[in-house]
């Protein structure tokens, strides 16, 4: 079955939230095949159940799924809206989500709060303020982090979201921290909840999606964003959510760039408005 693009369910608005990190989509679901991503998947139904199963499983009919990072699976919600939360498999946040739930390591379901997590997002619209959000995530799973960063890992997250920041390697950022390759990426870890070279990933798809607020090109977005062509960006974007950037990004989004390494609790910038995008 061909992805449903969202240009083509236009009755419905959707929004995603972006940070290094994790990710939060709140709107039509995308009625895939049979896929998997490099990331963990928590999908919560709005409207009410829907059907997951894996590859090689029976299907279960369920309000809320985690499916672990690289477990080949397939949601089907029969045109009802859905909760897509995109979390790093090292994270804190993903281990605390996983503990809410039941199941085992492949496919976790029935989250201790799901009731609310699914009334609470369909709330959330574009124009929901970011701590709202961040309750949301909270509520999903806390991600345990300190609450003030290590300064020198501050000043790498902050050189990574820099233009000229998106191909820095461990090596040149562990040096200016004072600190060996091995100690820093530890460091790292600790106090992001992800590891290095996942957090550089990530801060490229955030970077793409900042620019879409003044370049509507998303070709030319992913070249400035690090990526060596288009086609390079949509293979990363594939294998780390398991679809292609045509079934998401469409006139009937609306991105909030959520992950700004000097916001409080890593929320985003109070200026930092929603933009659709189109």
């Amino acid at each position: 079955m061909r992805p449903a693009l969202l240009s083509e369910t236009c009755r419905d608005q959707a929004a995603l939230w972006l940070w290094p990190g994790h990710a939060l989509y709140v709107g039509p679901s995308f009625e895939l095949d049979v896929h998997s991503g490099a990331v963990s998947c928590l999908a919560v139904g709005l409207d009410g159940e829907f059907t997951v199963r894996l590859e090689h499983g029976q299907a279960q009919v369920v309000r809320t799924a985690l499916v672990a990072a690289r477990v080949r699976h397939r949601i089907v919600a029969d045109g009802g809206r859905m909760a897509f939360c995109y979390l790093d498999p090292a994270s804190a946040r993903e281990r605390a989500c996983r503990r809410l739930m039941s199941g085992g390591a492949e496919l976790a379901r029935n989250h201790e709060h799901e009731r609310e997590l699914a009334s609470t997002a369909a709330l959330l619209e574009r124009d929901a303020p970011l701590p709202a959000v961040r309750q949301w995530l909270d509520l999903a799973g806390p991600d345990g982090l300190p609450g003030h960063r290590d300064p020198r890992v501050r000043q790498a997250t902050r050189r990574l979201t820099e233009r000229s920041g998106q191909r820095l390697p461990a090596t040149e950022l562990a040096a200016e921290a004072g600190l060996s390759v091995s100690a820093f990426l530890r460091l790292f870890r600790a106090e992001t909840g992800t590891t290095f070279r996942r957090y550089r990933m990530w801060t490229r798809m955030v970077r793409v999606a900042t620019l879409l607020d003044t370049w509507p090109d998303l070709s030319t977005a992913a070249v400035e964003s690090g990526f060596a062509s288009p086609s390079h960006f949509s293979s990363a974007f594939h294998a780390m959510f398991g679809l292609r950037p045509s079934s998401l990004f469409s006139p009937h989004l609306t991105i909030t760039v959520a992950g700004w390494p000097d916001s409080p609790w890593g929320v985003g910038r109070p200026d930092r408005a929603p933009s659709a995008v189109g």
